[in-house]
C-alpha cells in the first residue's frame, strides 16, 4: 500500500464525510462541526441521503454523486457498512479514509478490503487526526491546537485527549496529531516514514501500547531518528498491564533495548511525557552532559542535585576563571561552586549578573536556573530580566537553558513568559533534571547509533557444521540438549565448554573421575527438575573415589525421596574449573513474542527472571553493541563489581556475546539457550553448564529477528577483466575506515558526478550513515580485494528503497585509478539482480550530462536515458522483472 496515499490523509485538499448529520451528539455532526470550525480551506462534502445540507453545507445522497474525488473520506455511519463504503470510495478514486468505529470481528474483512481496493485506512476506532498547518481537525476532539513543529502519534485516544488538553493550556503547537486506533492498516512505521520527511515536523513523540511488526517499526524508527528526535512512552510495563491493554506480552526490557537500539528515547510515565513535550518543543541541541545549577536556595538546588546523581548525570566543574569573575560579581557571602546558591535574598539583578558571567564561560553544557518564590526576586520580574539577558548576549541563543520556577500562584505567569520565549520550563527541580537527562540519554543513544564497531579477530563461525549437528538431534526427536550434547554445536562458533561426561550411576561416576583426574564436579541430569539446587543436585570439589561415590548416591537418593516421579538421566561429571577469584555470569537467549530472540546478561540464580535480573539486547550484536550490553549490565547492577585484582574483561565478554549472537542468528532452530554459569577469570571465559532447546523451523531463517542481520548469502566472488578476483558483499558498519580510504582515491571530478557538489571531506556522521545501513530498506555492495596483504574497497554501488518498497534510487562509484576493468558494470548488474529478487519494480538514478561513462553503461544495461539539459541532469530508469 502506497506511502504516497498518506499525503491524501495528512494533507487532503478535499474531504467527504460519509454519514454526516445535523443531529447534535452524532459522530457525523461532531466531525462536520470540527472540520468547519477548524477552518479547513478545501471543500467539505457531507454524504447523507436524508439531508439537503449538513451544518449549512450542501449534502450529497451517496458517494457516486460527489462532484469531485475526495482525497480523504471520514466514515461516520453504522460500522456494518464500512466494507461496502470502502469499495464505493475506491471506485470513486478516493485513496484514504478514517474509520471511526468498527467491531473486532470486522477487522480482517476491513484489512482485506483496503488491500484489494488500495485505500489507506486510519483506525478503526480512531479519535482521528489534527493537522494545524492545514487547518484540519478531522477528529472527535473539540480542543483546537496551534501549529507547531512537534508531531504526536498515539495508540490511545484517552492519552491523546489528555495531551491535547495539556498542550492547549501550555500553548504548545503540533505539526500533526494522530490517534491510530486499532492500527489495522496505517501503523506507526508508516507515519514515521512520512514524518521523517515532513518539513513541518522537527521532532516526534510516540505513545505505544503494542507493536504489530517489531521489524517494520524498528526499521522506520532507526531511519527517522537519524534526522529527528523521537521520544517514546510505552505503557504496559507489567504483564498484568499488558493483559489490560490486550497487547502481546513481551518483556518490557526488550522494548527498552529496541528503543535504545533505534536511537530513540523512552520516557517512563505521564509526568515525564509532559516534560518530554516541553523539552522537544523548546530545548536547544545538547553537545555535552555537564549541567550547571543556579538557585536562590540550597534546598531546591539539593533536590535537583540528588535527582541528577540518581540518574547518573554529570555536574559541571567551575574553572578558576569563572570562579574569579563570579566572586567579583556576587556578594562575599556566596560560595562559588556548582550548584551555585545565590541565597534566598537574591534579587533579579543578582540572577542577571550570575547569568551574564556564566554565558561567557564554556565549563558546562547546559544551565538549570531554579527560582523559589521570593519577595526579593518576584517570579515574573526575574523571568523577564533573564529572558532579556539571554536575548542580548551573543551565546544566549545557543546555550541550552532549562528553568524551574516553583510554586503555582506566583510562578504561573513566569512559566508562561519562558514558554513564550521558547525556553523550557518545569514546575519542580526534579522535573527539570529529568528533562535534562532525557536529552543526555537521547544524545547517548544517538552516539551509539553512529558509533563505528570494530571487527573482533579470529571469530569462528562454521554454520554448516552447526546446522548438520542440530538437524541430527531434531531427527532423533531431541528437544533439549545438555552441556555434553551441545559442546560440538558451540565449538562451531568458537565457544568452548568444560569437557563433560555422563554417568548412569555412582560406579560409572567414579570410573570417569579416575580417568579425567580430581577434583571433579557431579551434577544431576533430570528434565523434570530444572533447578538442581532444589535437591542439592550439584556437588563440587570431589577429590577421591569415595567422595564421588558417596556424592553420586546421595544426589540420586534425594531425588527419589523428594521427586519420586522425576525422570533421572544420570549424572554429569566434569573436571573442576578454577573458580579462585572468578566471577560467575549468566548468558541466556530467551524468545520474546514481539521482538524474537533476546540476548540476556546477568549473574542469574535459581529463580532467574530476565526482565528483572538481566540486561537485554536484540541480536545481531557486533563488538560495540555487545560492549554496550556489558556496560549496561554493570551500571544497572545486573553484574556487580568485583575485586580490582580480577577486573572483568569487558572486551572478552563482549566477544563471547557476539559469538552467541552469531550462533542464534544462523540457527533459527535454537529457541532457548542458557549458559549458567559462565566463569569469567581474566582473559578466560569457561562455559560450565549449558542447556539448549530446539524446535523445527520452516520459515525464512531471518524472519524471527526484529533487526535484519548481515545477509551473508549475498556474498559473491567475481573476476575482473585483468583476471583479478574480488569479493562483492553487502557493506558492513565496520567498513567505515576502508570506505574513507576508498573515497580518498576517488578524484574530485568523479565525486562531483556522484554527489552533485564539491566534497572536501566526509565526516564520521556521513560515513556512519553510508556503512551502518538497514538491510531491510537499503543496500550497498562493496567490491573488496586483497592487495599486498591489505584489504581495500575498490568500488561501491548503493540503492535506497522508497518506503513503499516499489522503486529504489541507485548510484555506482569506482575507484578512479581502476576504471576500465568492468567493475562498474559488474557492480550495477549485481544491484539489478538484488533489486529484482527483492521485489522492486523499478531502479532509477540521476547523473550529469558530462558523465558519459555512466550514461553509456546505463544504455548498455537497457536503462531508459532522459537528458534534461535545462536542469543539467540525466534521469536513468530501468523497469525490473519480478523474480520469485
Amino acid at each position: 500500500m502506497s506511502q504516497r496515499s498518506l499525503e491524501a490523509l495528512l494533507r487532503p485538499k478535499s474531504i467527504a464525510v460519509i454519514g454526516a448529520s445535523n443531529k447534535v451528539g452524532r459522530n457525523g455532526h461532531l466531525i462536520m462541526r470540527n472540520l468547519l470550525d477548524g477552518g479547513f480551506l478545501g471543500p467539505v462534502m457531507p454524504v447523507n441521503p436524508s439531508y439537503q445540507a449538513v451544518c449549512g453545507v450542501m449534502a450529497y445522497p451517496d458517494i457516486a454523486s460527489l462532484p469531485r474525488v475526495p482525497d480523504l473520506a471520514i466514515l461516520c455511519t453504522n460500522a456494518r457498512r464500512n466494507p461496502a463504503l470502502i469499495a464505493e470510495l475506491a471506485a470513486k478514486g478516493c485513496k484514504a479514509a478514517i474509520v471511526l468505529s468498527s467491531p473486532l470481528n470486522q477487522t480482517e474483512e476491513l484489512r482485506q478490503c483496503a488491500l484489494r481496493h488500495n485505500v489507506r485506512l486510519l483506525g478503526p476506532n480512531s479519535l482521528g487526526l489534527l493537522a494545524p498547518w492545514q487547518k484540519l481537525n478531522a477528529s472527535f476532539s473539540p480542543v483546537p491546537i496551534l501549529p507547531g513543529k512537534l508531531a504526536f502519534v498515539s495508540q490511545s485516544a484517552a492519552v491523546a485527549n489528555t495531551i491535547l488538553d495539556w498542550a492547549q493550556q501550555r500553548k504548545i503547537g503540533f505539526s500533526c496529531f494522530i490517534a491510530l486506533g486499532d492500527s489495522m492498516d496505517i501503523d506507526m512505521d508508516d507515519l514515521l516514514d512520512y514524518l521523517a520527511r515532513d518539513g513541518k515536523t522537527s521532532a516526534i513523540l510516540l505513545y505505544l501500547e503494542h507493536l504489530n511488526s517489531a521489524r517494520r517499526f524498528l526499521s522506520a524508527a532507526r531511519s527517522a531518528s537519524r534526522n529527528k528526535p523521537i521520544l517514546v512512552i510505552k505503557s504496559g510495563r507489567s504483564p498484568q498491564a499488558q493483559r489490560l491493554l490486550n497487547s502481546v506480552q513481551g518483556l518490557d526490557s526488550a522494548y527498552d533495548a529496541a528503543i535504545q537500539r533505534a536511537g530513540l528515547l523512552r520516557v517512563q510515565d505521564t509526568h515525564e511525557l509532559f516534560s518530554a513535550v516541553e523539552t522537544l518543543s523548546h530545548m536547544r541541541p545538547l553537545y555535552g552532559e555537564k549541567l550547571l545549577i543556579v538557585s536562590n536556595g540550597a534546598a531546591p538546588a539539593a533536590m535537583a542535585l540528588d535527582e541528577l546523581l540518581r540518574r547518573n548525570g554529570k555536574l559541571a566543574k567551575l574553572d578558576d576563571d569563572i570562579r574569579e569573575v563570579l566572586q567579583k560579581q556576587l556578594t562575599p557571602d556566596i560560595i562559588v561552586e556548582n550548584p551555585l546558591n545565590l541565597r534566598d535574598d537574591a534579587t533579579p539583578a543578582r540572577y542577571q549578573k550570575a547569568l551574564e558571567a556564566l554565558l561567557d564561560s564554556h565549563c558546562y553544557d547546559a544551565i538549570l536556573l531554579i527560582h523559589a518564590p521570593s519577595a526579593a526576586a518576584p517570579a515574573g520580574k526575574t523571568a523577564e530580566i533573564l529572558i532579556q539577558t539571554l536575548r542580548q548576549h551573543g551565546r544566549g541563543k545557543f546555550v541550552p537553558i532549562l528553568t524551574n520556577w516553583s510554586g503555582e500562584y506566583s510562578s504561573v505567569e513566569a512559566r508562561h513568559q519562558f514558554s513564550e520565549a521558547g525556553i523550557p520550563t518545569y514546575r519542580t527541580p526534579e522535573g527539570a533534571v529529568t528533562a535534562f537527562m532525557h536529552m543526555v540519554e537521547y544524545r547517548r543513544n544517538q552516539r551509539q547509533l553512529m558509533e563505528t564497531p570494530s571487527l573482533p579477530t579470529g571469530l569462528a563461525a562454521n554454520a554448516s557444521d552447526a546446522h548438520q549437528l542440530i538437524q541430527t538431534f531434531l531427527d532423533e526427536g531431541a528437544k533439549r540438549l545438555d552441556t555434553h550434547e551441545v559442546r560440538a554445536i558451540l565449538a562451531a562458533y568458537g565457544l568452548e565448554t568444560l569437557p563433560t561426561w555422563i554417568a548412569n550411576d555412582s560406579i560409572e561416576a567414579v570410573h570417569i573421575a579416575e580417568q579425567i583426574g580430581y577434583p571433579v564436579a557431579l551434577k544431576l541430569r533430570s528434565p523434570d527438575i530444572p533447578h538442581k539446587s532444589e535437591v542439592q543436585g550439584v556437588m563440587l570439589y570431589l577429590r577421591t573415589a569415595a567422595e564421588v561415590q558417596q556424592a553420586a548416591n546421595a544426589i540420586l537418593d534425594r531425588v527419589r525421596q523428594t521427586y519420586p516421579q522425576a525422570r533421572i538421566h544420570g549424572l554429569l561429571v566434569q573436571s573442576m574449573a578454577n573458580r579462585a577469584g572468578a566471577q560467575e555470569l549468566r548468558v541466556s537467549v530467551e524468545p520474546d513474542p514481539v521482538f524474537g530472540p533476546l540476548i540476556c546478561l546477568g549473574e542469574g540464580g535459581g529463580e532467574w527472571q530476565p526482565d528483572r535480573d538481566a540486561a537485554v539486547a536484540l541480536p545481531p550484536l557486533n563488538m560495540t553493541l555487545a560492549r554496550y550490553l556489558v556496560m549496561q549490565a554493570i551500571k544497572s547492577g545486573k553484574i556487580r563489581s568485583r575485586s580490582p585484582l580480577q577486573p572483568l574483561n569487558v572486551a572478552g565478554l563482549s566477544q563471547l556475546l557476539v559469538q552467541v549472537s552469531n550462533l542464534i542468528v544462523d540457527c533459527p532452530e535454537i529457541t532457548r539457550l542458557d549458559i549458567h554459569p559462565v566463569l569469567a577469570s581474566g582473559d578466560e571465559f569457561t562455559l560450565l553448564d549449558v542447556s539448549l532447546q530446539l524446535a523445527p523451523f520452516d520459515a525464512e531463517s531471518q524472519s524471527r529477528l526484529a533487526i535484519r542481520p548481515y545477509p551473508s548469502y549475498l556474498e559473491e566472488t567475481v573476476t575482473l577483466k585483468n583476471d583479478q578476483t574480488c569479493l562483492f558483499r553487502p557493506i558492513l558498519p565496520e567498513d567505515e575506515p576502508l570506505l574513507q580510504q576508498f573515497i580518498a582515491k576517488v578524484t574530485k571530478e568523479d565525486l562531483y558526478y556522484r554527489y552533485f557538489s564539491e566534497i572536501n571531506e566526509f565526516s564520521h556522521e556521513d560515513l556512519a550513515k553510508m556503512t551502518q545501513i538497514d538491510y531491510d530498506r537499503e543496500m550497498a555492495f562493496v567490491a573488496v580485494r586483497e592487495s599486498g596483504g591489505i584489504t581495500e574497497i575498490i568500488g561501491v554501488t548503493r540503492a535506497m528503497t522508497d518506503p513503499d518498497g516499489v522503486e529504489a534510487e541507485f548510484a555506482v562509484l569506482v575507484r578512479s585509478d581502476l576504471k576500465g576493468l568492468g567493475l562498474g558494470r559488474l557492480l550495477l548488474e549485481k544491484m539489478i539482480r538484488y533489486a529484482s529478487h527483492h521485489g522492486l519494480q523499478k531502479l532509477t538514478g540521476i547523473t550529469m550530462p558530462n558523465n558519459q561513462g555512466m550514461i553509456g553503461l546505463a544504455k548498455r544495461l537497457n536503462f531508459a536515458v532522459d537528458v534534461q539539459l535545462e536542469d543539467g541532469i540525466v534521469n536513468l530508469e530501468l523497469p525490473l522483472p519480478v523474480i520469485g
